[in-house]
């Protein structure tokens, strides 16, 4: 028994002095041989939304309208100093309003001011990941790059349902919440003959950006990225097409689905009727238009933009020693 104590503590004492002349080589040796690593990380930071009523066409203004919030958890492996790969769950809120976005300028913006639609959408978002790193690692976690800029592309599953403030009228008029869902009431005739069926809420995005990271410590890294989500949808803000025909939505559905008339903003409870009048005169085939979002038009699909800020730890790796029999 006393052979087999002796033994034990000696093992451990190996692996020991094992660690210590390891790690001591690591920080003098060239990286010949790299030692994959994992980490975990948290953060958050801002989401904003690109679409019709936030318009690609106008790429600084819409950048700064309405910006929102974002979390988010990551897993990531280190699989060479260049390489890794990441998977991440996201939930970021996007918000748009065309009565936000032209309020400054109805006159210049007038197809959004007359079109007066808002949304927003909780988006929930599962992605897969792949990350080259400019600066290469050492040759394990403790003599990691101290500082890294990286770019990053993959592929998102990404779940959303668009909701819309109906305003103090129609909440009254149908005793509504505060925030209605969009996708049962089938805005633009979705489900109707001669219609498109309805929108799925779950959709595939491509997920790419740049970052960076800076090593604290042995432990924890902090990071910072920005990255565009290009999804597969044109709908998450309810707005892809035309309005629907009379006969094709009625009640609630019909009446947010052309919000043109409403002398209210829902959203912000300012008044449009002055701004209405004049737009009546100067622009009157706005009101006649069928085009709800891009009409006849092909539109790039719906997008969002997020800038996260995350703290990572770093999961040790172990030195493994032989099992004792």
């Amino acid at each position: 028994m006393n052979n087999y104590k002796q033994l034990v503590v000696g093992a451990v004492a190996i692996c020991l002095l094992t660690g210590l002349f390891t790690e001591s080589l690591a920080q003098r040796r060239p990286n010949t041989h790299f030692v994959p690593y994992s980490s975990v990380s948290f953060g958050g930071g801002t989401s904003t939304y690109f679409g019709e009523l936030n318009p690609y066409s106008t790429p600084l203004r819409s950048l700064f309208n309405l910006p929102r919030w974002n979390l988010g958890l990551g897993y990531t492996r280190q699989f060479t100093p260049h390489f890794a790969a990441r998977v991440a769950f996201t939930w970021a809120r996007i918000v748009g309003d065309d009565y936000t976005f032209s309020k400054s300028n109805p006159q210049k913006y007038a197809l959004q001011y007359v079109t007066n639609l808002n949304f927003r959408n909780d988006v929930k978002e599962f992605a897969i990941t792949g990350i080259y790193n400019f600066i290469e690692d050492g040759r394990n976690s403790d003599v990691r790059a101290k500082f890294t800029p990286y770019l990053f592309g993959g592929l998102a599953l990404v779940a959303h349902s668009p909701e819309t403030m109906p305003g103090d009228s129609l909440q009254q008029a149908y005793k509504l919440d505060k925030w209605v869902k969009l996708q049962p009431l089938h805005t633009e005739g979705q489900g109707q003959p001669g219609y498109q069926k309805p929108y799925s809420l779950v959709t595939l995005a491509i997920p790419v950006g740049i970052g960076a990271r800076y090593r604290l410590n042995d432990n924890f890294n902090i990071g910072a990225e920005i990255g565009y989500r290009m999804t597969l949808t044109n709908y998450l803000d309810d707005v892809g097409g035309a309005y629907p025909n009379p006969d094709a939505v009625q009640g609630l559905g019909a009446a947010l689905a052309d919000r043109r008339n409403e002398s209210i903003a829902a959203r912000t409870g300012d008044s449009r009727a002055a701004d209405l009048q004049q737009l009546r005169q100067s622009n009157p085939d706005l009101f006649a238009s069928s085009a709800r979002g891009g009409g006849a038009k092909k539109l790039p699909r719906d997008g969002y933009l997020l800038t996260t800020f995350t703290i990572q730890y770093i999961i040790p790796t172990k030195i493994k020693c032989p099992p004792i029999k």
